[in-house]
């Protein structure tokens, strides 16, 4: 089964920010990695579910004209809403994935620190909705903890060829760190080909 919701009321009871994403460098260390990955400079309309906090929300914000960010947690929600109220381009809701989803496509959807709460039936759902919500040429990035957890499915490890193996999928960037698996992916167009590389974006090749 998935990670039970009281889970996550217990550690949001206990703390604002439960894992500090605001102030471990592993955190920093990983956000920049992760907004380095995007291959493209600018994005139309991302979605990021599982926001916690927003602290990426915010980050990714620079590079998007408009941002969906969500998370299960109300109280979750109001410190990410806060954190980013100065940015009208971000909207900040409460969603349960995957038994909700949001309406219309995505050129970017980011999937950070969240799959691996997810057990095989849930997980599978996730990715087709994902599939079904981005936009062909656009970019799909996941990021998760490669160390066990109890209240952990499967590790990045485990994950990274699930998400590898997803047809409509082109893997474009993967970092094995010691402490996270960080994969980014194209959304294949319909003729099976993908968007140009950044390089070629620019006419550098």
């Amino acid at each position: 089964m998935s990670t039970p919701p009281a889970y996550f009321e217990a550690m949001y009871a206990g703390a604002v920010d439960p894992w500090d994403l605001a102030g471990r460098w592993y955190e920093q260390r990983k956000y920049a990695l992760t907004l380095a990955s995007l291959p493209r400079r600018r994005y139309r309309a991302a979605f990021e579910p599982g926001c916690s906090v927003g602290v990426l929300t915010a980050r990714l914000a620079e590079r998007c004209d408009r941002l969906l960010a969500t998370d299960r947690m109300p109280s979750a929600v109001v410190s990410a809403a806060e954190r980013t109220h100065a940015l009208p381009q971000v909207e900040v809701r409460t969603l349960t994935i995957p038994d909700e989803w949001p309406d219309g496509t995505f050129d970017l959807i980011v999937l950070s620190e969240l799959l691996h709460y997810f057990d095989d039936t849930a997980l599978h759902e996730i990715l087709g909705r994902t599939l079904d919500s981005l936009e062909p040429g656009g970019t799909l990035v996941a990021v998760h903890w490669n160390h066990p957890a109890p209240e952990h499915r499967r590790t990045g490890r485990d994950l990274a060829p699930v998400l590898a193996a997803r047809p409509g999928l082109r893997l474009l960037t993967e970092t094995h760190d010691p402490d996270f698996t960080l994969q980014t992916f194209w959304r294949r167009y319909p003729d099976g080909g993908a968007p140009p590389s950044p390089a070629a974006q620019e006419g550098l090749v």
